[in-house]
C-alpha cells in the first residue's frame, strides 16, 4: 500500500490542494480525502459546541449544587463560556438546528463531571438536563 501526500504530510497536501483549488485544476484533486476533511471539520465544530456546553453545565451544576463555593472562578468560567458558545454559533449558524442534541449530549457528561468534581452522589443531578437552551445562555440566569 502506497501513502499519500495526504497521510504523510498533512500540511503539505492541505497547501497542494488549495494551489490545485486556485488553479482550477479539479481533476488533479484528492476528492476523496477533501471529502473527508470537509466532513470532519463540520464535526469539528460540532464537538466545540458540545465541549463548551459542558464546561457550561459542568458550572451551572456546581453553582445550583455547591452554593457555600461558589468563587470568582466559576463565575468567570460560566461568563466565559457563554461567550465562547454565542461566538461559535454566530460564525456557524448551520450548529443552531443540533443544540438540543447537543445540550443533552454535553449534559450526560457535565453530570458525571458534575458528581466526580462535588463529591456528591450522581442521583442527586436530574437524568436530563433541567434548564432550557435560553436559560443557559441567560447572563441574569444562575441556578439556585
Amino acid at each position: 500500500m502506497t501513502l499519500s501526500l495526504h497521510d504523510t504530510d498533512f500540511y503539505s497536501w492541505t497547501q497542494q490542494q488549495a494551489e490545485l483549488l486556485k488553479a482550477g485544476n479539479l481533476a488533479a484533486l484528492d476528492i476523496a480525502n477533501l471529502i473527508d476533511e470537509i466532513e470532519d471539520m463540520g464535526r469539528s465544530e460540532k464537538r466545540e459546541l458540545t465541549s463548551r456546553l459542558e464546561v457550561l453545565l459542568l458550572h451551572l451544576l456546581k453553582w445550583q449544587h455547591q452554593p457555600q463555593r461558589r468563587g470568582n472562578s466559576w463565575l468567570l468560567t460560566i461568563k466565559l463560556q457563554r461567550n465562547r458558545v454565542q461566538r461559535l454559533l454566530k460564525e456557524n449558524p448551520g450548529l443552531q438546528s443540533l443544540i438540543i442534541e447537543s445540550v443533552a449530549d454535553a449534559y450526560e457528561d457535565a453530570q458525571l463531571k458534575a458528581a466526580t468534581a462535588t463529591g456528591l452522589n450522581l442521583a442527586i443531578f436530574p437524568q436530563t438536563c433541567p434548564w432550557t437552551f435560553d436559560q443557559i445562555m441567560d447572563p441574569e440566569f444562575w441556578p439556585e
